[in-house]
């Protein structure tokens, strides 16, 4: 089956159907903004329409009537919400009725059940005009004389689109007789609307007989019925986006889309053989049919007390006839499951003799039972199922046969004041008995739509009610109170079938239900689910689970494909606790999501397909059947079924309450059940959640973006902090997998004012008793897995990070130890398989304190902390950042002979090195492997003392694998960069070579740096005492007095970055000076070329590559570091871009701009810049114009053009520039890197220039 072109076609014509049927509504003055009225001449007959052309649109005839329907449906809707709702609601429906129509027509043709034979859509020949437009007459629908004039008119003129039009009208109104659920008569508004064309090649008909393969639709090809189920499915792609993608609640136009979702072939098979094939099988011993079903698993060996209960079981199974097999479906969407269980139940009904013409007409009278809330499904559902029914009897579609599926309807437009005029021949006992009934009944229907299958209706007296209702009394006199008292007959005689369905009890009971968490339902469905459904109510998947019990006879069978969270989340504790007490779980396939590679159903979250038996059966051993994505092929179909890994487990569901919560932990062993006897981490800590602002925008930075005298990490205390008088606070947001120490990026304005804002919004500062603490931590949602941190003194915590205090500090580091050790790694994914790791879960973890082993696990771990915290401080998103390491290393290098002991430590010889830079780098790279070792060593020694102290030495093992090691080995490439950041930062003067840490990071430039016009005092050079006499020189203030800079920042806060060598103080000319600095003049060009090697770029020089980097390349991965995953990019030092040409570019540092710096970078660089241009555009027409190179001539040329080019994109660029340099705008560091980026580009007059490089995935959405 081509599910591509499947969906494909199913968006496509959803889109183009409604566009045409818009347009037909359009021409009868019925639009989106509003209803016209009729223009003055018309008349009773013929109506006319304004449509902005030179003739006005008429609607004459039957058209008159259904347009006025039409406009009472829209107004009848606009009173539940507004006139664009309901007018988009109606244009909906009525796409989606021709949809279904449409496609029932193509599946009939194909297969030949077309009761003319004759096909409607397309050819037999394979021409474009359909076989019905070419011979109309060999249909045998019902025309009239007038008709059949028409239609030869039509042909006559060559007018086949409005010639199928009325024919496929005809036809859909003649399938009535024979498929009423689906085809009703359309003498109605829908009719009107439809807009098809035969002729054009961009229509729907055309795409639907042309883009799907035929074979798909065609069952002695291969295709299947299921092809409606997928095309119902992609239909609703775009809807269910748009719900999902909005805020706020579910409305019940939007249920049926938002929680369809199309239960794949293999997923149906499993759970319908598992269910309705097990409860025949297990009756019938002697029956073969379980050879023939593919996903049907044989129960597990049983222990005989077991096997003794099962058998007093199966005695009444193997009671039951083929007509007994009761099978219903309360959420049957497109009719898949019913459909494949008709397959089995053909295969039960001719395995004890029936034919298969007798059999398919008892399936549809005694068997299956189907409910929905979406009509249009229903519609689906009806027609798959009747299909289904024809394949194995070609006199099914007679009219005479029907089958038992419902679309949920609402009573609220019964006229109760008829009740009175029912009951005709009944006794007075039972007309009040039948009324009392039937008014609780309706009342239990009001809103019906909003509620779906989930309303539980009561055993009423359903023989009695239709009694009720056919009794009309016969001496009803005609008024305007009995007016409509037939229609009122006929509406509840189908509330009664319906209310039947869903009180009666049934034998198996499969679906796929909803999926849609409280949060998003409606208030009015929040409060029926609370109410009625306490202990599943936190989504609607688990309400089903609960309301499926319902619908299924004691000892039957339930089979539902959910999401796996129901397993192990605490908000489903109490549904496990009522499974584990009154059902017994037979087996079930596990489809966990791994964050990657999808799932079966195509979803990003784990599922779980589950077979449980009515009524409990102490110790049954369950089998329990594990699948993930790379077992599966590109459909999500298991390679191999059953699946056998190494999680392919038998369990009893008496085990899982030995761990608290009971989740369905099938997998593990008994020596690890045997660890949950323990006592749990929670009695030595206490676990918290922290806080959301409600407003993260306004509260939160990454602490690199703000103004850093503004920050405190060491505060112990809110009050502390407060006093103190700092503004923003660490902010523990959680992050990436990273064990021991780290992630610590982010900070939030915690002021008095800030604090005081916060008390008032988001979840309120919870937990703020334990804020500035240190603590234990973790991030909530992982896709590698939980990993546990050390977190210092002096933060706060988001509700992201998980965190847990511990009073006894000496219980602390051995609990953090414990948390990152294999034991934990083994069991966290058991007590919650998601890529979540909640509160709940960590107290779930049993806790062994032994205590002769406490001193070696806190000292191992003490040691863990810190060389975490080394890694993280080496690079410079870190706050205790001090300085390179590669910078570092070369205040040693003088030392040969200590550098040389050096490298034997590392490498255990010398190896050979071409320049200073390149031994910094070597020893950087035996420093990183020590500790990356190190670590390893030291989590393989606390998994060794944990396995023992668990005593599971034959379940676990000790080692860790290197991709598990959370420290950073060297890498060349990634290192020079960040060297290269470095040196960028040290000519911006965030950084010196005379001080470590930040330098500049808010300050005025003067506060820390002064040129020397006359004498100042303070520490030499090399730190002896003395005056410094170097007028004009840059000076750095420090906390020992003045020192001179070594290497001088930038002071205009400009550093130009051009392509070529134009400039003497660009970004290449200042790297070279700052490289002499650090590595001595003499080995410059050997340093170059190291750097150009390990970057990579394209040039034919060191200087060339380098200037490459700086051009394309440098921004981009400065944006990368100064990101953090979920907050985008946070850029500090900002390019000035103009464009592809890389006519100008230049780096501003954001902590030391001010309202002058667009100014200075204007005149003194761009102008100058444009200056450049010019002049070497003339220097390159010169030499066209004096050589006599043929070559020079060509490349001067090319040259030129080059820098034509370039000198336009400058002076369209100075057009912005100047715009906002006059503007002089003014920054503030507090609103954080994505508001000033939009800010700086916006000038007074509110207009924006864009003059930044990659402002649109920086910059914060535009405020409307």
């Amino acid at each position: 089956m081509n599910k591509t072109a499947i969906k494909n076609f199913a968006i496509w014509a959803r889109n183009k159907l409604i566009a045409d049927i818009c347009y037909r509504a359009g021409l009868m003055g019925i639009t989106e903004k509003g209803i016209a009225d009729a223009l003055p001449q018309s008349t009773l007959d013929a109506q006319f329409y304004d449509i902005g052309a030179a003739e006005p649109y008429l609607v004459a005839g039957e058209a008159i009537k259904q347009r006025r329907q039409l406009v009472e449906v829209i107004r009848d809707k606009e009173k539940d919400s507004d006139y664009r709702t309901a007018y988009q609601y109606v244009m909906e429906e009525v796409a989606y009725t021709w949809f279904n129509r449409l496609i029932a027509v193509r599946f009939m043709e194909v297969n030949d059940y077309l009761p003319s034979h004759l096909r409607v859509l397309s050819s037999e020949s394979g021409k474009v005009e359909p076989d019905l437009v070419t011979t109309p007459f060999d249909a045998d629908l019902p025309f009239t004389a007038e008709e059949e004039a028409q239609i030869i008119q039509w042909k006559q003129d060559n007018k086949l689109d409005e010639l199928f039009r009325f024919l496929f009208i005809k036809q859909c109104n003649a399938l009535n007789e024979i498929l009423p659920g689906l085809f009703e008569k359309t003498t109605d508004y829908t009719e009107v609307l439809l807009n098809l064309s035969v002729v054009d090649q961009e229509g729907v008909v055309y795409k639907l007989t042309h883009d799907i393969p035929e074979k798909d639709f065609n069952i002695e090809q291969g295709g299947q019925v299921e092809i409606i189920g997928w095309l119902y499915q992609y239909y609703n792609t775009e809807p269910k986006a748009a719900a999902f993608a909005k805020n706020g609640k579910i409305t019940k136009e939007e249920i049926p889309a938002v929680t369809q979702l199309f239960t794949p072939d293999w997923i149906v098979r499993y759970m319908v053989e598992n269910s309705l094939g097990r409860l025949w099988v297990e009756g019938h011993p002697d029956s073969d049919l379980r050879k023939n079903w593919k996903y049907y698993l044989d129960e597990a060996p049983q222990e005989p007390e077991v096997q003794a209960k099962l058998a007093t079981i199966r005695k009444e199974y193997a009671a039951l006839n083929p007509e007994d097999l009761t099978l219903i479906d309360p959420c049957m969407g497109s009719g898949h499951i019913l459909v494949y269980a008709f397959d089995v139940l053909m295969q039960i009904y001719t395995s004890v003799g029936y034919s298969e013409r007798d059999a398919a007409k008892s399936i549809l009278e005694h068997n299956l039972y189907g409910l929905d809330i979406d009509d249009r499904a229903y519609q689906l559902a009806y027609f798959a199922v009747m299909m289904k029914a024809r394949q194995y009897n070609r006199r099914i579609l007679n009219g005479e046969n029907t089958c038992h599926v419902y679309a949920i309807q609402e009573s609220n437009s019964i006229n109760r004041a008829h009740l009175k005029f029912f009951g005709a021949g009944l006794s007075d006992l039972e007309k009040n008995t039948a009324k009392m009934q039937l008014e609780g009944f309706l009342d239990i229907l009001i809103d019906a739509k909003e509620y779906g299958s989930i309303l539980n209706v009561p055993e009423y007296n359903w023989a009695l009610l239709r009694r009720f209702v056919d009794g009309i009394d016969d001496e009803v006199q005609i008024s305007l109170e009995s007016a409509g008292v037939e229609q009122t007959a006929e509406e509840l005689q189908n509330l009664i079938d319906l209310g039947e369905t869903m009180a009666r009890k049934y034998w198996v009971t499969v679906t796929n239900p909803p999926y849609a968490g409280a949060a998003k339902l409606n208030d009015k469905v929040n409060k029926f689910v609370k109410d009625n459904y306490a202990d599943s109510k936190a989504d609607l998947f688990s309400v089903m689970m609960e309301r499926c019990d319902k619908f299924t006879e004691e000892n039957g069978y339930t089979s539902l494909i959910t999401m796996e969270s129901w397993m192990f989340l605490s908000s489903f504790e109490k549904l496990r606790e009522k499974i584990n007490l009154t059902k017994t779980i037979i087996n079930m396939v596990h489809m966990p999501y791994l964050g990657k590679g999808g799932t079966s159903l195509g979803i990003n979250f784990g599922t779980a397909a589950v077979v449980m038996q009515k009524g409990y059966v102490d110790n049954y051993s369950g089998q329990y059947e594990y699948t993930v994505y790379y077992e599966c092929d590109e459909n999500g179909v298991p390679f191999v079924f059953p699946t056998k890994n190494e999680r392919w487990k038998t369990a009893k569901q008496s085990d899982f309450a030995k761990i608290p919560g009971a989740p369905i932990v099938y997998t593990i062993s008994d020596e690890v059940f045997r660890t949950f006897r323990n006592g749990c981490v929670d009695t030595i800590s206490e676990s918290r959640c922290g806080m959301n602002t409600g407003d993260n925008d306004s509260f939160i930075r990454c602490w690199y973006e703000i103004d850093f005298g503004l920050f405190n990490c060491g505060c112990a205390s809110t009050e502390e902090f407060h006093k103190k008088g700092f503004r923003y606070a660490v902010y523990n947001k959680g992050g990436a997998f990273r064990r021991w120490y780290g992630n610590l990026e982010y900070v939030i304005k915690f002021d008095s004012k800030n604090y005081t804002a916060l008390l008032n919004q988001g979840n309120h500062l919870p937990s703020r008793q334990f804020y500035f603490k240190h603590c234990i931590t973790w991030t909530d949602m992982s896709t590698r897995g939980v990993s546990f941190r050390f977190e210092p003194t002096g933060s706060v915590f988001d509700g992201c990070a998980a965190t847990a205090f511990v009073p006894k500090e000496e219980y602390e580091k051995y609990l953090l130890g414990l948390l990152n050790s294999t034991y934990v790694s083994y069991i966290a994914p058991i007590l919650n398989p998601t890529l979540h790791f909640k509160l709940n879960d960590y107290a779930k973890i049993p806790l062994i304190i032994c205590e002769s082993k406490i001193d070696d696990v806190n000292g191992a771990v003490t040691e863990c902390i810190d060389i975490s915290k080394d890694d993280w401080d080496s690079f410079e998103t870190s706050w205790d950042f001090k300085k390179h390491p590669l910078v570092s290393m070369s205040k040693g290098l003088w030392d040969a002979t200590s550098t040389a002991a050096a490298m034997d430590y590392y490498y255990g010889y010398l190896p050979e090195a071409s320049c200073p830079l390149e031994i910094c780098y070597l020893l950087w790279q035996g420093q990183c492997k020590e500790r990356f070792e190190k670590l390893k060593a030291n989590e393989e020694e606390l998994n060794r003392i944990f396995i023992d102290i668990y005593g599971l030495q034959d379940e676990l093992t000790p080692e860790v694998e290197e991709k598990d090691v959370t420290v950073r080995k060297a890498d060349l490439q990634r290192d020079i960069k960040s060297l290269l950041s470095y040196a960028v930062g040290c000519m911006f003067g965030r950084y010196s070579l005379d001080v470590p840490g930040l330098v500049l990071a808010g300050q005025p430039f003067e506060e820390k740096f002064v040129h020397a016009s006359n004498a100042v005092t303070g520490t030499g050079v090399l730190g002896a005492p003395g005056l410094l006499r170097a007028p004009g020189a840059l000076y750095l203030r420090t906390e020992d007095g003045v020192k001179r800079c070594t290497f001088a920042p930038d002071v205009d806060n400009v550093i130009p970055i051009t392509d070529e060598e134009y400039l003497d103080d660009d970004i290449v000319a200042r790297l070279c000076d700052w490289l002499k600095v650090v590595y001595g003049a003499d080995t410059l060009e050997a340093n170059l070329d190291y750097i150009a090697k390990a970057l990579g770029n394209k040039g034919t020089t060191s200087r060339e590559v380098i200037r490459n980097y700086f051009v394309n390349d440098f921004f981009k991965d400065h944006c990368q570091t100064y990101s953090v995953t979920g907050s985008g990019k946070r850029p500090i030092y900002w390019l000035f871009d103009s464009g592809k040409q890389n006519g100008f570019k230049a780096l501003v540092y954001l902590h030391r701009y001010t309202p002058d710096t667009i100014g200075t970078l204007r005149v003194d660089y761009l102008h100058k810049m444009q200056r450049v241009y010019e002049s070497e555009i003339n220097r390159m027409q010169d030499m066209m114009d004096h050589t006599t190179n043929a070559r020079e001539a060509a490349a001067a040329s090319k040259r030129k053009d080059k820098l034509t080019k370039q000198l336009k994109e400058c002076r369209d660029y100075d057009e912005k520039i100047s715009h906002l340099a006059l503007s002089r705008i003014a920054l503030d560091l507090d609103d954080g890197v994505k508001v000033n980026y939009r800010k700086l580009q916006t000038a007074a007059d509110g207009k924006f220039y864009e003059v930044l490089a990659d402002s649109k995935n920086i910059m914060a959405k535009e405020k409307k």
